[in-house]
């Protein structure tokens, strides 16, 4: 996959998993989706976020894993992709050192 279509599947892939999980949580987190990695052919997709407050990280973690066909079903109603990828999940522990990181810089 060229990397200017590769880019793009990516963000297609990490607009609609944010309205999804947005839409089907339950609200006692906010799951905010950080970024979307792709193999290179497009056939499996990781998807990485971050959950407030970090006691809900596991049960985030669980919830999107199970709601991984529901995904694979919204993203097919509401892409034209030629192949829905497979589907993960992590947390993005990147992004967690990088808000801790912050954190501590900008404190007077």
């Amino acid at each position: 996959m060229q990397q200017k279509k590769h880019d793009r599947f990516e963000e297609i892939v990490r607009d609609l998993a944010s309205r999804f999980l947005s839409r089907e949580s339950n609200r006692t987190s906010l799951i905010t989706v950080t970024k979307v990695k792709a193999n290179d052919r497009g056939t499996s997709v990781t998807i990485f976020f971050t959950v407030f407050p970090e006691t809900q990280e596991r049960a985030a973690l669980d919830f999107a894993k199970r709601q991984r066909g529901a995904l694979r079903d919204y993203i097919k109603q509401e892409a034209r992709l030629m192949r829905i990828p497979h589907i993960d999940f992590e947390i993005d522990l990147g992004e967690r050192a990088r808000q801790k990181i912050d954190a501590l810089t900008n404190t007077p």
